[in-house]
């Protein structure tokens, strides 16, 4: 039955939802390793329910969880069915709910839809879209990154059913779920893919460019890399029609142009792009997107767009034998830029380096001139930082999938990127954690030594807080 108003996780602006009640509640995907190697232990993936409520005697632990019916899927990042972009005005549609998460298998290509309302502690699983049916209905495959929109729920997809390009964005029913077919009109010289986001306010849409399925699923590829055939273009669309716009080429040097968090507030027309590592010194960069003018007279009448270089994160230098093959030659440990996240309020940016266990925040109040305001370390290929919780115990992997809870006060991140990835640059072993750090008003971060969590059984991956997030809604409203 239809809802007579809107739901309450739904805001109008990013300042209104700021002063939301915090989470409670934290839902996680999580592989099981056993199932991507040869050792035929293998488990299904599954969706953790995590209990963020200070006052719960079940702080920082696992409450829930529910186990996908396949081996193989290699659940990677999800998204709510719904969200405050429900509420905007040339699209509307305020009586649906944010009930589902939408969660896709990178591998199996197949995507599950979860019901959290009934037990938020004890999700169920209400529907299964086969691959096939994907396959047949866009070309695409491995889809990886899911929003909410005012049209429908959108998804982004690597490459084809056979592994190659290009890779784009199909959309689902918000109702039904039904697969509604492949989002792009006339893609233009778009082929790789990664993620995306939009500038609500100005009718346009980003994307960003990783790699095709062949060239990513089974890890980092030395001789592609090496001849910059991994992504290191913006692409600008428009929106309503469905058109690309524009690209913007950081350059051959920079590879895998990956996560994108554009301005909350739906009047500023800018972003930051994360690149996980340059050819040149293995450096790590976060780029920010802007639009040149506000006159509607660039090309195709949407303005023109610019990008450039904000941040650069060096590379740490490191002794060979403390290194992964794939590393061992540059005698170095590269940052590789794998997440970033920003508040809602704009100010505080947060990037994931995930080979030199670091998770930095930066002002970015002045987007043009970030300035590095805090940094805590944890784990990290030669660092391997514990948590003062455990201060004894060395941990492998480090900042990965960071999200940033609705106020901003709060920042919750995991260290698992991608199995074959994970594999390849901590080939002594990942055990996966979760932690939490609290974050000053003023700038600065401290680790919260209470939030702690291990599994032994599971790698955790993306993290979705309940009632929605800094990095789970658009919004139509100043």
């Amino acid at each position: 039955m239809a809802l007579w108003k809107p739901d309450p996780t739904f805001y109008p602006s990013p300042k209104l939802a700021m002063q939301a009640p915090p989470e409670k509640l934290a839902y996680v995907v999580a592989l099981e390793p056993n199932a991507y190697n040869d050792s035929g232990k293998g488990r299904p993936d599954v969706l953790m329910v995590v209990d963020t409520d200070p006052d719960s005697p079940s702080y920082g632990q696992q409450v829930g969880q529910v186990e996908m019916p396949n081996l193989g899927d290699e659940l990677h990042h999800f998204g709510w069915n719904a969200c405050s972009s429900a509420l905007c005005p040339y699209a509307p549609h305020p009586h649906i709910e944010r009930r589902y998460l939408v969660v896709p298998g990178i591998r199996s290509s197949r995507i599950h839809i979860i019901d959290i309302k009934p037990d938020p502690r004890n999700p169920q699983i209400v529907k299964t879209i086969e691959p096939e049916e994907i396959f047949a209905r866009t070309n695409y495959s491995r889809p990886h990154t899911i929003h909410c929109g005012p049209e429908g729920i959108y998804v982004s997809a690597l490459g084809s059913p056979e592994g190659d390009g290009p890779g784009g964005i199909f959309l689902l029913d918000h109702f039904s779920f039904e697969v509604l077919g492949q989002w792009e009109m006339d893609r233009g010289p778009q082929y790789l893919h990664y993620d995306f986001w939009w500038h609500l306010g100005y009718d346009t849409m980003v994307s960003s460019e990783w790699g095709t399925p062949k060239m990513v699923e089974n890890g980092v590829q030395p001789d592609v890399l090496l001849n910059s055939g991994y992504g290191h273009h913006l692409h600008i669309w428009d929106l309503r029609k469905r058109r690309h716009v524009q690209s913007l080429d950081i350059g051959a040097e920079h590879q895998m142009a990956l996560e994108l968090r554009a301005a909350h507030d739906p009047t500023k027309a800018y972003g930051f792009m994360g690149v996980v590592v340059s050819l040149k010194d293995l450096s790590g960069s976060i780029w920010l997107w802007h639009r040149d003018n506000s006159n509607g007279s660039g090309k195709n009448g949407n303005g023109g767009w610019s990008i450039q270089k904000v941040i650069e994160i060096p590379a740490e230098p490191a002794e060979p034998e403390n290194l992964p093959p794939i590393l061992q030659g540059f005698k170095a440990v590269p940052p590789l830029i794998t997440d970033i996240n920003l508040s809602l309020d704009d100010r505080w940016l947060y990037v994931s380096c995930w080979a030199t266990g670091e998770l930095r925040q930066y002002d970015v109040s002045d987007p043009f001139n970030p300035k590095l305001t805090g940094s805590v370390h944890l784990g990290g290929i030669v660092r391997q930082t514990p948590h003062p919780k455990n201060p004894n115990e060395p941990l492998s992997g480090g900042p990965q999938m960071v999200e940033v809870s609705r106020d901003g006060k709060r920042i919750y991140f995991t260290n698992s990127l991608y199995y074959s990835w994970d594999e390849q640059f901590y080939h002594n072993g990942l055990k996966t954690w979760m932690v939490k750090v609290d974050a000053d008003p003023n700038g600065g971060m401290t680790l919260d030594e209470n939030f702690f969590l291990e599994s032994a059984d599971y790698r955790m991956h993306q993290i979705r807080l309940e009632g929605g997030d800094a990095s789970s809604d658009s919004y139509c409203y100043p």
